[in-house]
């Protein structure tokens, strides 16, 4: 009767664990919370990126994939050609997510200039079909735009950055036209 009576309970107990499991609420953030963003999957993809940094012209190769059980898009940038010849090409790995819990968007920017400038995480709100993102650098605050443009099927990135005056001046004006 005991033995009975031990296995009831932990059959009730293992079952009622499962239910609980099965019914428990999804995390705000974690692997069972993918992120979805009808936004950022227009970025998906391979680019051309076409415009100017610092005055000066750029041509990047862009290329965006879901990575990390599609947590976070990677955004890969390459120059194609520096801009001076003695220059070391620009590259950067760009991981974009979303903060559930402070429903915002986080950007992790490493680039060739190292660990001091890539420590820096960005954090994002959208506004209709843009998103941008504030970087708060130890040189001063950075801010950089993602725009889409749907009938056009282009990216706009703008770059602005806060001079010794305190006044925004503009970095960087880049278009991305898709590479087939």
């Amino acid at each position: 009767m005991r033995r009975l009576r031990r296995t009831v309970i932990l059959t009730t107990l293992c079952l009622s664990g499962m239910l609980w499991a099965q019914n428990a609420p999804v995390p705000l953030d974690g692997p069972k919370r993918i992120f979805h963003d009808d936004l950022l999957e227009q970025l998906a993809g391979k680019w051309r990126l076409s415009g100017t940094i610092m005055g000066r012209n750029a041509e990047h190769d862009v290329q965006a994939e879901w990575v990390l059980n599609h947590q976070f898009l990677r955004v890969h940038e390459k120059e194609i050609v520096p801009a001076k010849t003695d220059a070391v090409p620009y590259e950067a790995i760009v991981m974009i997510g979303y903060d559930n819990a402070s429903e915002r968007y986080v950007a992790h920017w490493m680039d060739v200039y190292g660990g001091r400038v890539s420590e820096t995480l960005g954090y994002g709100r959208r506004a209709q079909d843009a998103v941008e993102f504030v970087f708060e650098y130890p040189d001063g605050p950075f801010r950089t735009t993602f725009r889409w443009f749907p009938d056009k099927k282009q990216w706009q990135w703008l770059m602005k950055t806060k001079n010794a005056s305190g006044i925004w001046a503009d970095f960087g004006s880049m278009t991305l036209f898709p590479v087939q």
